[in-house]
């Protein structure tokens, strides 16, 4: 991730919140690449506002991760780095700072053109850059593209922003190819699987354009999904983060299991990595939690980690060239 002077933490609005509701314990819960600044943040909130500051230590991995016992234990949180889910109401007193960057995208931006080939693009982005779309419209548009910045389903908050777990302001079948602004692989590649279209990542940080190739993640997806194969006993993760929680979706993939003469145990945990698998004994595992978790850390499991999709393609029930990335929606 680019410095953190290139992101806006909005401390002053911070600091007007809790003197306007006179708030004594504040939390503070950062995803993993801004937690090198909570101790500076912590310290400049605590000095100008006199309330005890207590900062999230756990994992963050999204709007879907509230602390919720540190939320608790506070009387204001301030979740730094995402935008609100519309589910996200089941702690009141959240506040969500979206750290907005302040990379400037206008020369990556033109930069893209030299690339694109299509004619209809579909801009794409997370909520760091959602506010440059309109910039970057207006520059490919004045160079004769038609450009699309479609709102997603009820969890996205801006026209043209993805999730981690959730493309579905990428799904426009008119467009001819994507143009997603800012670094990283996993959004990007859940745009191309989500919509089997050509995406160019346009990164204002190192001022770069590349174009993706998801044929690696592939080959990866496929190991997953052969060793697989001979599986008999599943062993089904659902999280109990109640922003990824699906128990619904376990048991519905429990009871395909069952009708292929196969068995499934459902495990549910709160923090989902491969050291608190490890002790598990199953044939593999089929994950409903944070669908990153099956991509970024694939071959650590003790045993393959399938997505649901990918549980289909092993059962028969789904086609290998039917493959998409599994998703949260609304």
């Amino acid at each position: 991730m680019a410095g953190s002077e290139a992101f806006d933490f909005q401390i002053a609005r911070v600091i007007d919140i809790i003197r306007d509701t006179d708030a004594k314990t504040v939390g503070l819960q950062f995803p993993e690449g801004f937690k090198r600044r909570a101790a500076g943040i912590a310290c400049e909130v605590e000095k100008a506002t006199g309330a005890q500051i207590l900062i999230s230590g756990d994992p963050c991995f999204g709007a879907c991760d509230i602390d919720i016992g540190l939320a608790r234990r506070t009387d204001l949180l301030f979740h730094f780095g995402h935008a609100p889910l519309d589910d996200s109401g089941y702690v009141k007193n959240v506040y969500f700072i979206e750290v907005r960057s302040n990379a400037a995208v206008a020369e990556v931006v033109n930069k893209s053109l030299e690339m694109l080939k299509g004619q209809k693009i579909g801009l794409v982005t997370t909520v760091q850059h959602v506010h440059k779309l309109q910039e970057a419209s207006e520059i490919l548009q004045a160079r004769g593209k038609v450009c699309v910045i479609k709102r997603g389903d009820a969890k996205i908050a801006y026209p043209g922003q993805v999730l981690g777990c959730n493309f579905s302001s990428a799904r426009n079948e008119l467009c001819d190819e994507y143009l997603y602004i800012g670094s990283g692989y996993f959004h990007p590649m859940g745009v191309a699987l989500s919509t089997g279209k050509r995406v160019l990542i346009a990164d204002p940080f190192v001022n770069e354009v590349r174009e993706l190739d998801i044929s690696k993640m592939l080959k990866q997806r496929s190991a997953v999904i052969g060793r697989s194969l001979d599986a008999v006993l599943f062993g089904i993760i659902v999280c109990s983060k109640p922003g990824q929680e699906r128990m619904a979706l376990a048991l519905q993939l429990q009871d395909m299991i069952r009708k292929h003469a196969k068995d499934a145990r459902i495990i549910i945990m709160d923090l989902v990595t491969p050291d608190q698998l490890i002790q598990f004994k199953v044939d593999a595992f089929v994950n409903t939690a944070c669908p990153r978790l099956a991509i970024d850390e694939v071959g650590r499991f003790n045993a393959p980690m399938l997505t649901p999709h990918e549980l289909e393609i092993v059962l028969g029930e789904r086609k290998w060239e039917d493959l998409v990335l599994d998703e949260i929606t609304a």
